[in-house]
Parts: C-alpha cells; structure tokens; sequence
C-alpha cells in the first residue's frame, strides 16, 4: 500500500451542540472519547470528522464564497491527502491512527450556512470523512499527516466503495 503525506491545517470543537466551532492549534485525540472537548462524541464510527483542504475550496469555489472551513463543521482540516471514503483506510497524525469509516454527507445545515453549499459538498466526497479512533495522542496544526488506503477497497468500483458505505451507515 502506498502511503501519501500530507499536512494538518486545522483543528475544531464545538463545545455545545449547535455551537459555533472553536479552532485549536493543538488537541488530545482520545481512543474513547474521541476529540477532547467536542460535543456528544463518543466510541464508534464517528468520533472524529476531517475535511480535505482543497475539496472545502472547490465547493467554495462552486458556491462562489470565500467560506471560513469550520463552516462546514468538521473536527479537522487536512491539506494534500486523499480522502475518498474507503472504509477502513488509516490516516496518522503523529502518534494518533485514525480509521476512515465512511463518507460524511452534506447535511441541511450546510444550505442554512450559504445557499448551494449541501449540493456543493455532495460530489467526490467533499463533505469530508468519518473516522474510528484506533490509537489517540496529541496533535497539532502543522502536524504531518499520513493516509493509506485500505487494499481492499483499493480494487473495488466507486459505486462498490459508496454502497458499502451507505450500507455500513443504515446498520449502525
């Protein structure tokens, strides 16, 4: 499996739910709990969500804004990765392994923040993926990120990798 390296540009919590997003330039990633200080999270497939630098920008291109990341409510920001949902694909922050468990789609709150972004968001994944913590520790923005892709799911179809996603997401 190859391995493609990248860089951690952001961190965010909310502290409440429907909270506005707090930034962080450093942060504990717990095994159980999942980001220190963000709402409601707790051990399971969704512990941790990071969005993709250059596809936030390509919705906020679609979109015709120039939109703050932590609009779209994600936990982190990454910058020069892959992140297709490809459930069980790893991504290290240092010490921290994450495991991508599948994609985050687009929600209504994305078209109560700016008009068109849910639609924008929707292709290619650019909502961003959910994550398991498989191994916590402390990360920081300027952090090396590493991702690599799960062999299985390297030869399936995308419409194989997004069924299974989905399918994954209703029996949970």
């Amino acid at each position: 499996m190859t391995a493609v390296l990248g860089l951690l540009r952001g961190i965010a919590t909310r502290p409440a739910k429907r909270a506005l997003l707090l930034t962080h330039s450093a942060s504990l990633i717990h095994a159980k709990a999942g980001l220190e200080g963000d709402f409601g999270r707790r051990a399971g497939r969704s512990q941790i969500t990071i969005l993709s630098e250059e596809a936030w920008r390509a919705a906020c291109e679609e979109v015709g804004a120039v939109l703050p990341w932590t609009m779209r409510r994600a936990n982190l920001l990454v910058a020069g990765i892959p992140l297709l949902p490809l459930a069980g694909s790893r991504i290290a922050i240092g010490e921290v392994i994450l495991e991508v468990t599948m994609e985050t789609d687009p929600c209504k709150r994305m078209d109560e923040a700016h008009a068109g972004l849910r639609r924008a968001l929707t292709p290619a994944a650019r909502g961003g993926v959910r994550c398991r913590v498989i191994a916590g520790g402390r990360i920081a923005v300027g952090n090396e990120v590493m991702w690599q892709a799960a062999m299985e799911d390297l030869f399936a179809a995308p419409e194989t990798q997004r069924a299974a996603s989905h399918a994954a997401r209703l029996s949970g």
